[in-house]
């Protein structure tokens, strides 16, 4: 009898339920949908789904969080985290340390970057690893060089009292010096994908002994193409180990890995209404693309303590934002692909410290900078995805501080602004761009204050005489205005054009529909001192040249895909 129930099941219909599990959704809860009207397709989800893989599901809120000390976790380890000054953990640590320490299942962890989700893995693994075998028994694996040693700077600064020993790996790393630690056995391994793949390959890094394997920011991971790697270092650690996975958003690669990779799991996942962070003002500005530049310096101008990251798409668009904002009086700095380790490393910890003020970079490069001061994030062009745009401010309002959140929208880009919104259930601020005006005069406030804080803090007594000799050459006054005119010249602004009507009209003219081609065509205007055939003849010239080699595959610029390298 059961035999048939499942047996009169299309297999069309089966089809498509692999389809729906793939991307995550519930088999109890699309069984408990579906088992009236279909009853076989019910008893065959309860027979082939719900008894391979169990999960449960646990949403913390800010409510019932309790202390460390309701956790679990040791004396030692307690005594570590009292030290660093915290005493309630995030919703993220309350739900997952617990498990961790007295759960046998993978754990899936989803929360907003800069919630705590490296202390919800750290400060369990180092109570559960046992220092004294000399083995390798957790590997942490992280999408960028910064974030591998930012994780394994917070595991070192936990361990005061546990005698865990962390060996960081990643590209451009001495990979001598890589390989003496290794070589040592240490308890933990962080690492990129890359550099843990080229010491496995050189049968420098076993991974038999493994544990536990974590994978931090594993959303980031997955979208610069990482999963080869991720699958292929998987296949070589122990069936027994337990899998974690800790990513800000869930997209359906995620699901898929641990449908493959993992047996019964839980997910935690912090509270939707949490997602999206209270302390982040989210403002956005409509401007077109070519006044973009113009658009970033005035409201920089306009800002006291302007402490941020300007994130660009590619690393040429973060090579010439850098370079037109550099141009501009501004000190910047730039992170991408292209830059070396040691160039890199420099940049960071300038900005870090404060000393540089502005850092721009892609996505991937500025994973892992925690930086608790940063007051703004600015999207120079608006993300792909709105998971790409949570991680992206999320760099900002950390440690309970308050940050602004500031995206240059151009006006065929409203429509994917909104679907932003509508997804992360926010309301954005529409911002108005400071006129000429009010750029001068923060200007000048700003340099009164700098003479002012020079003549009451600083000695000038080496520029008293070339002083002496400049008012010697007429009215004090005009000596000084013209050494501010040598000194910083006319303020000269662009003007830029208000397009949030302009992007309105757009959207009113796509629910109308376009022009029919023949109308359009007649209202254009040929340019000055060139006729119609000339256009023409020179577009059948154009289309007749024959692209030199290595300009690229058509077929898939026109499908408007990018390799991941471009995105480094």
């Amino acid at each position: 009898m059961l035999r048939n129930e499942v047996t009169c099941t299309p297999p069309l219909c089966m089809v498509a339920l692999d389809h729906y599990f793939d991307r995550g959704i519930s088999p109890g809860s699309l069984k408990h949908t579906i088992y009236e009207q279909k009853p076989c397709i019910g008893r065959f989800l309860s027979l082939k789904y719900m008894k391979k893989k169990t999960t449960t599901t646990t949403e913390n809120s800010e409510g019932s969080l309790g202390t460390f000390g309701d956790l679990g976790l040791s004396e030692a380890t307690l005594a570590a985290v009292h030290e660093k000054g915290f005493t309630i953990p995030s919703p993220i640590q309350a739900g997952v340390i617990p498990l961790l320490l007295k759960g046998k299942k993978d754990i899936i962890g989803q929360a907003q970057t800069g919630t705590g989700k490296t202390a919800a893995f750290a400060l369990p693994l180092l109570d559960l690893i046992n220092p004294k075998k000399d083995e390798i028994q957790a590997i942490i694996m992280a999408p960028t060089r910064e974030l591998a040693i930012q994780v394994a700077e917070e595991i070192q600064s936990f361990s005061i009292s546990h005698k865990a020993t962390v060996q960081v790996i990643y590209g451009g790393n001495s990979i001598t010096n890589e390989v003496k630690g290794i070589k040592k056995r240490p308890t933990i391994i962080v690492g990129t994908p890359g550099r843990i793949q080229h010491h496995i390959r050189t049968n420098v890094l076993k991974l038999g002994t493994v544990k536990y394997f974590i994978l931090d920011e594993a959303d980031e991971m997955l979208n610069v193409g990482f999963r080869k790697e991720i699958e292929s270092i998987l296949e070589l650690t122990p069936k027994q180990r337990r899998i974690l996975l800790f990513s800000a958003t869930m997209p359906s690669s995620i699901l898929d890995i641990a449908k493959r990779h993992m047996k019964e799991y839980d997910i935690v996942k912090v509270a939707a209404k949490e997602m999206t962070n209270e302390n982040i003002k989210q403002i956005y500005f409509t401007v077109q693309k070519s006044d973009r530049i113009d658009a970033l310096s005035r409201i920089m101008s306009i800002e006291d303590n302007f402490y941020a990251i300007v994130f660009c798409r590619t690393r040429f668009e973060t090579k010439k934002i850098a370079k037109a904002l550099t141009d501009k009086g501004l000190s910047v700095g730039a992170i991408h692909g292209d830059v070396d380790q040691k160039k890199r490393q420099r940049i960071l910890s300038e900005f870090k410290n404060g000393s540089l003020r502005i850092l721009v970079a892609t996505d991937v490069a500025a994973r892992g900078i925690d930086v608790p001061e940063l007051n703004f994030v600015v999207n120079f062009t608006i993300p792909e995805t709105y998971e790409t745009y949570t991680h992206r401010i999320g760099r900002t309002g950390r440690a309970g501080n308050t940050g602004t959140a500031i995206t240059l929208v151009a006006p065929d880009e409203m429509g994917k602004l909104r679907f932003f919104e509508k997804n992360l259930k926010v309301t954005m601020e529409r911002g108005t761009l400071p006129d000429e005006t009010i750029v001068a005069q923060k200007i000048q406030e700003s340099l009164i204050q700098k003479i002012e804080h020079i003549i009451n803090n600083e000695d000038t007594s080496e520029f008293e005489q070339i002083t002496e000799l400049l008012l010697e050459e007429g009215d004090p006054k005009k000596v000084v205005a013209a050494l501010l005119k040598v000194s910083f010249g006319k303020t000269q602004h662009q003007e830029i054009e208000d397009d949030e009507d302009s992007s309105n009209r757009s959207r009113s003219r796509s629910s109308r529909g376009r022009e029919p081609s023949s109308s359009r065509s007649a209202s254009r205007t040929p340019r000055s001192g060139r006729s119609n055939a000339q256009l023409k003849a020179q577009v059948r010239e154009t289309q007749s040249r024959t692209p030199k080699k290595g300009n690229g595959n058509i077929k898939n610029l026109k499908s408007r895909k990018r390799g991941k390298d471009a995105y480094l």
